[in-house]
């Protein structure tokens, strides 16, 4: 497939059009940036052959077939519905919108034409997490009882920007973190989380969006989940432990964009250090997407995935701003 960037972003430069081009057969053709003279520079230094300011340019393009939308939160919406309608299919990153009711919106959208729609969460294609959820769905854990999530880290100064002091564009530690773990819990245990309740910070860098965020989920089946998401915490590290009643899994330093992090199996036999896969997330990513294009499965994560983690997001924020029990509305799905 020909591919077109929808935001000449960080994460394209870093990790998707490598990603992209590693799949046989595939390249990007086209870049869309808001200005003019980034756009040419980002094709330049990605030999990416014409660069816009025009949306239409690159959706009336036959030359492409597929779109990799790494805006700003709030142009998702729009950006994804001209795609589906003009014929494209969409991998889109996460949040897959500003709201659970826009994410349907798109989920219709796509059901109703003859395109794929996928979220771009990465954790779910990293070896470490399908390392993780092997252990979950043979049975080493038996009946699985709780998950603990650490991920609160120090946001890059290069990625702050909008995600620290823009509510409008869809900033926050909410809608930037929260909604990876979401998917990571959803990925494991094939159920969707119940109840939330939630406590956030804000001050220490965000401005007018939270920077900080602690909740506490319970799922349909009785696990419970515990999770701290945060953009202000240099040394914390960050890890995910699965607690069930034949073991545990203690994983460091997995939730994170590289194929790096230690997992270790703790049963009544003793302690185990679990090897995995060091293949590259987005990579994976990609070439799950494209072999759904070509007919076969689904994407690593689908629309309604994005939709769903999205939801758990909604409910985290809307428990900590209010301080009750929350129900997560999954909107129908």
């Amino acid at each position: 497939m020909n591919w077109g960037l929808i935001g000449a972003s960080t994460i394209a430069s870093e990790h998707m059009i490598g990603a992209i081009r590693s799949n046989s057969g595939h390249d990007v053709v086209s870049v869309l940036s808001s200005s003019p003279t980034r756009g040419k520079e980002y094709a330049a230094k990605h030999g990416i052959a014409a660069s816009t300011t025009s949306l239409s340019d690159i959706l009336n393009g036959s030359d492409v077939d597929a779109v990799y939308i790494s805006t700003t939160n709030e142009k998702h919406l729009p950006q994804a519905m001209a795609a589906i309608a003009a014929g494209k299919h969409v991998l889109c990153e996460k949040p897959l919108a500003m709201t659970v009711a826009d994410a349907a919106t798109m989920v219709r959208a796509a059901q109703g034409s003859d395109v794929v729609l996928a979220t771009n969460h990465h954790l779910r294609n990293a070896g470490s997490h399908l390392a993780i959820r092997n252990l979950i769905t043979t049975g080493r854990l038996g009946e699985v009882l709780s998950i603990r999530i650490f991920h609160a880290v120090m946001l890059p100064e290069h990625l702050r920007g909008w995600r620290i002091d823009n509510p409008l564009a869809g900033g926050g530690v909410i809608p930037d973190i929260v909604v990876h773990d979401a998917d990571t819990v959803r990925f494991y245990l094939g159920e969707d989380p119940a109840d939330i309740v939630a406590q956030e910070l804000s001050g220490a860098m965000g401005v007018d969006v939270e920077d900080s965020v602690m909740s506490v989920w319970t799922t349909p089946s009785g696990i419970t989940v515990q999770t701290h998401e945060s953009f202000t915490h240099p040394f914390a590290g960050s890890g995910i432990e699965v607690h069930g009643s034949k073991g545990s899994v203690i994983a460091r330093n997995v939730m994170t964009q590289q194929p790096v992090g230690d997992i270790l199996l703790r049963t009544a036999s003793g302690e185990e250090s679990i090897e995995y896969s060091p293949h590259n997330l987005y990579e994976r990513s990609v070439s799950k997407f494209a072999t759904a294009v070509a007919g076969d499965g689904q994407p690593a994560a689908t629309g309604v995935d994005g939709l769903k983690s999205l939801a758990v997001a909604e409910a985290v924020k809307k428990a900590a701003v209010t301080g009750q029990r929350t129900t997560v509305d999954y909107g129908g799905y």
